[in-house]
């Protein structure tokens, strides 16, 4: 019984140093993931652009880069490249802020607990 009690005295006395390293783990992920997020926005956009100069060279070697139904469909895969990014964004945003909500939701909750066991 007394070893059972200055463990658990031990382990609420290290409690807080392990919720400041989750914490700074917390920030460097969320740091990490902004990133990762850039990176991934600008890959796409190189993607994108190299798409977009593909089908403009062909259709330059049919003989139509000038055509109304060449200009179009340019135009329409410029359109759905920015509309899929925007949904990426949106999504990427929806992640972080979710994320954001949860690690809230763990440090309440070991705040609570620490209140209760206080």
């Amino acid at each position: 019984m007394k070893k059972t009690i200055i463990a658990l005295s031990a382990l609420l006395l290290a409690s807080p140093v392990f919720a400041a390293t989750t914490h700074a783990t917390d920030d460097t992920v969320a740091a990490a993931d902004q990133n990762a997020d850039t990176a991934k926005e600008k890959l796409h956009q190189a993607q994108n652009q190299g798409e977009e100069l593909k089908l403009k060279s062909k259709h330059a070697a049919e003989g139509k880069s000038n055509n109304l139904s060449s200009k179009a469909s340019e135009g329409t895969q410029k359109t759905w490249h920015k509309t899929k990014q925007g949904t990426e964004k949106g999504w990427d945003a929806t992640k972080e802020g979710t994320q954001k909500g949860w690690n809230k939701t763990k440090e309440g909750t070991t705040e609570l607990k620490k209140k209760v066991t206080d």
